[in-house]
């Protein structure tokens, strides 16, 4: 896999692309205008974006319907001499429609323990946790 980042001011607006050739803007969230998500909140959105293709495809194919699907994805960062990593990652998915119980819990597991490449990439650095709410309530 390879991506590149070409520079599109003569601050710190990026645009980058993968295979998709689809732009993905990338900016330094200190400026006074703001042309991107900063790195961090796109590492934010893979956790999250990863997981819920996984666990879209796994209920899709066990026939379940599912009307919507919102993820809340938030980082606790520690504060380093340098730098300012995640510690811990937590995910709160949203699912509405006709969807059992069982199988949105396993779908869940599945793809953060097993499926999740990005997830998966950050085990034993970051603690990745997730709750469900499933037809509002909490699972």
């Amino acid at each position: 896999m390879k991506v590149t980042l070409n520079r599109v001011n003569d601050n710190y607006h990026f645009e980058g692309k993968g295979a998709s050739g689809l732009p993905v803007h990338i900016d330094n969230k200190t400026g006074d205008e703001v042309h991107g998500s900063s790195p961090m909140e796109l590492l934010l959105m893979g956790v999250g974006g990863c997981s819920a293709i996984d666990i879209v495809l796994i209920l899709k194919k066990q026939r379940q319907e599912i009307t919507s699907y919102n993820m809340e994805v938030e980082g606790k960062r520690k504060d380093l001499k340098s730098a300012k990593p995640f510690e811990a990652i937590h995910t709160t998915i949203y699912l509405e429609g006709t969807i059992d119980e069982e199988k949105t819990k396993r779908a869940a597991a599945l793809s953060f323990e097993k499926y999740c490449s990005v997830s998966l990439t950050l085990e034993g650095n970051v603690a990745i946790t997730y709750d469900i709410i499933l037809n509002g309530k909490k699972l």
